[in-house]
């Protein structure tokens, strides 16, 4: 079974994505163009990534005090998929990119993160490239960025720390100005930090050249202290090895140290790594403290760092998005070839009877209905949030500060939603294995272990949701939660019209006002506590209400297609949706709406 008839499904028929190249920034494209883009990255996926991705799971990078090695085929991904241009696709041309929408990017994407989401780290290097080209200088953007799009160096994101963790508030890692005319640094305000920084993926590898890490670290005030709270945070480029003002390495390391590798359940081809940052053991000019350039404004470090984070949060929704689909095409190919079982019929089972296969009883089917309902769903909300980010870059004034607001209100639910139901659909696929599930002779259970890590990755459930309800719905008058109501009830309008869609119509203009009630209900006290004691119930029905929208608006598209057994699967799976997930919604919202408190003040010894 392939993924491109999906992808295509969605890109062009449901996104109309080919009209881009109507707009100045695409016009050199067509769709044949954006076909020939995917169509590489398919083979390459398909060729370089798949093969191996058991192989990566079970041969994990290792240290030997002085470098981590990892297996040749990593190695050869990595050239693979930089010698394609994806790490630029969507950069200018001046500068070695594509001018590729970030909607075909991302489909792009979907399939390496299909294929083995371990094995690369492109979307941290990109990412962190993103940034530099956004709050970097000149020369930043020259030195570090442009060598990370060609695939010369990598970058990391470095953020949480051993004591802190999600707490960005309490990371320690200090930055002190680096000697006289530190300031006059060519490639920016010159310091030196020293501290420990924890789970940076990718954070040490013979990949690249080079790997420019970006750290966030505190500024001391002038009596030596660190100032409390995120408002202190600055970011700084931090690279592997020291190089010049043309990007050329110097012949000196940074006092950049890997201290161990954290081994986890699943990602078990990313090096994951504890770094110390200053410890002295590769000291520059006989000094100990790792040499950083200051990105932006002193104690703005975090919203520069925004622009990765929330980058990075869609990026962790597709990778979860794909190893759910991941797991549901494995196990619909079991279904289809797995004999076991008899009918039930009025007169019970017939023993002689041959055997069925499993896709023939009901159960089954609805395991896998399920999975497809939760996957393709997650692929659509990916893709419209990356058509959102066109909008954003290339639409008309009005149209681009829409979708800014509404990835604003957005990026909690692609980060969220496909890291809990994508998981369970890859549960579902264990399942349909039966005892073959749980063994290494079958790839289901890599893909649960790799799926279990993105409910943390970029941030908690818990933090997203939060996220969501303390902020983003309230944000600008609540002008983003009225912009996403307005969609989906354009989307109803047009529904209502159609028999075969109406009352899916009116349960989501009925989960909307439900949602809607619930937001107001959650705030009527004005009191925080009161309202984020259940934020993520919050966040869930929200979520399932979001994704009922976007099935509701992929099925007008497939209503309108030629019958198929691809129209009749997508339509199937809407149903499936609406009866079997967005009933849900009425339990989570109960306890957002009362405003419960029963987690919230049960007592530490009641446990």
């Amino acid at each position: 079974m392939s993924l491109r008839p999906t992808i295509d499904f969605l890109l062009y028929d449901w996104l109309a994505t080919e009209g881009l190249n109507q707009r100045e920034r695409f016009a050199d494209h067509s769709r044949e163009t954006f076909d020939a883009v995917l169509d590489t990255c398919e083979r390459i996926a398909r060729e370089k990534y798949a093969p191996f991705n058991r192989l990566v799971d079970t041969q994990e990078p290792h240290f030997d005090g002085e470098k981590v090695t990892l297996p040749q085929a990593t190695h050869d991904a990595h050239k693979a998929y930089a010698e394609s241009g994806m790490l630029s696709a969507a950069q200018d041309y001046g500068v070695g990119g594509m001018q590729l929408p970030y909607t075909v990017e991302s489909a792009s994407n979907a399939f390496f993160a299909m294929a083995s989401v371990s094995i690369g780290s492109g979307m941290l290097t990109t990412g962190n490239a993103n940034l530099l080209m956004k709050h970097g200088t000149e020369a930043q953007q020259r030195v570090f960025a442009l060598n990370e799009f060609s695939g010369r160096f990598s970058g990391t994101m470095c953020l949480s720390e051993p004591q802190a963790g999600s707490s960005l508030s309490d990371v320690v890692t200090r930055a002190v100005p680096d000697g006289e005319g530190f300031e006059a640094d060519p490639l920016g305000p010159r310091y030196r930090l020293k501290g420990n920084k924890m789970w940076i993926s990718a954070g040490e590898h013979e990949l690249t050249e080079n790997i420019i890490h970006l750290v966030l670290a505190k500024i001391p005030d002038s009596d030596g202290k660190l100032v409390p709270g995120t408002r202190g945070i600055s970011l700084f480029i931090v690279p592997k090895k020291l190089v010049d003002t043309e990007g050329q390495p110097t012949g000196e390391r940074n006092d950049v140290a890997l201290a161990g590798l954290n081994h986890k359940c699943g990602w078990r081809g990313t090096t994951n790594t504890l770094l110390n940052f200053g410890e002295g053991k590769y000291p520059v000019n006989g000094e100990a403290g790792a040499i950083g350039y200051l990105v932006g404004q002193p104690g703005k470090g975090l919203h520069c760092m925004f622009h990765m984070m929330n980058e990075a949060r869609i990026g962790v929704g597709m990778a979860a998005t794909m190893l759910g689909m991941a797991g549901y095409h494995a196990s619909l190919d079991y279904a289809k070839n797995r004999p076991q079982g008899r009918p039930v019929s009025t007169g019970g089972k017939d023993a002689a009877a041959p055997q069925v296969r499993i896709i023939e009883h009901a159960d089954v089917k609805r395991m896998l209905l399920a999975q497809k309902s939760y996957c393709e769903g997650a692929l659509a909300l990916e893709l419209y949030c990356a058509r959102l980010v066109d909008e954003q870059h290339t639409g008309a004034a009005d149209v681009a500060d829409d979708a800014r607001l509404l990835l604003e209100v957005l990026t909690p639910i692609a980060k969220s939603w496909p890291s809990e139901w994508c998981l369970e659909a890859n549960s579902l696929a264990i399942q349909v294995h039966g005892g073959y599930g749980y063994t290494r002779d079958f790839p289901v259970e890599q893909y649960w272990r790799d799926n279990r890590l993105n409910m943390i990755h970029e941030g908690t459930h818990g933090i997203q949701a939060m996220d969501l309800l303390g902020r983003k719905v309230l944000m600008e008058n609540g002008k983003g939660l009225q912009l996403l109501a307005g969609r989906i009830n354009t989307t109803i309008e047009r529904a209502i019209q159609q028999p075969e869609l109406a009352a899916h119509a009116n349960a989501l203009g009925a989960a909307l006002a439900q949602v809607g009630a619930a937001t107001k209900a959650a705030w009527a006290t004005g009191n925080p506590q009161d309202a984020l004691a259940n934020a993520v119930p919050y966040m869930q029905a929200f979520g399932h209400t979001v994704l009922a929208w976007i099935w509701l608006d992929v099925a007008l598209a497939a209503h309108a297609a030629a019958d198929s057994p691809a129209r009749t699967g997508r339509l199937s799976a809407m149903r499936f949706f609406f009866n079997y997930e967005l009933p849900k919604i009425g339990a989570w919202l109960q306890v957002v709406s009362s405003r419960d408190q029963t987690c919230a003040n049960l007592p530490e010894e009641a446990f």
